[in-house]
């Protein structure tokens, strides 16, 4: 007899546990944002004590784990990031990816670029045979928004 499936609140439960294994005592660990994130930051604070603290790329992550106890700092405290674990919007057979549509994108690409391991925690329905179905984020910075009406106009 088969096991009944598991919920999608299941799956993200089991995919935030699972990321815990890339992190290591006394790590410093960049965390993105998101429903799935949001679960791996839930775990984490089980294991709060073990590593030396926090590197957010959304505001909404820093308030969750502020609020569970796990030690946040500004980007500038740190040189270098072990691992930095954040979710996707979609993911193809390549392992191409849509990230962005929580409204981090500038943030997460610089936490991720101090790291120097990325893993990706999706459940199964970010799985897609073809990128496209879920709208690709654009992040404007203000200083650009004259420029980029000029340019659309």
């Amino acid at each position: 007899m088969n096991a009944p499936a598991r919920s999608q609140d299941e799956l993200k439960t089991l995919v935030g546990l699972a990321a815990l294994d890339y992190v290591q005592p006394g790590d410093w660990v960049g965390v993105g944002t998101g429903s799935t994130v949001n679960k791996f930051i839930d775990a984490l604070a089980s294991r709060k004590h073990e590593i030396r603290g926090a590197v957010s790329s959304s505001l909404a992550s820093t308030q969750r784990m502020q609020d569970l106890g796990i030690p946040v700092v500004d980007i500038g405290e740190v040189e270098s990031l072990p691992v930095y674990i954040d979710g996707a919007d979609e993911i193809d057979p390549q392992g191409h990816m849509v990230k962005g549509g929580g409204a981090a994108l500038t943030r997460e690409k610089i936490v991720a670029a101090l790291a120097k391991r990325f893993v990706c925690i999706v459940d199964e329905s970010k799985w897609v045979q073809t990128l496209g179905a879920f709208p690709l984020p654009v992040e404007v910075i203000p200083m650009a928004v004259p420029r980029l009406i000029r340019d659309f106009a």
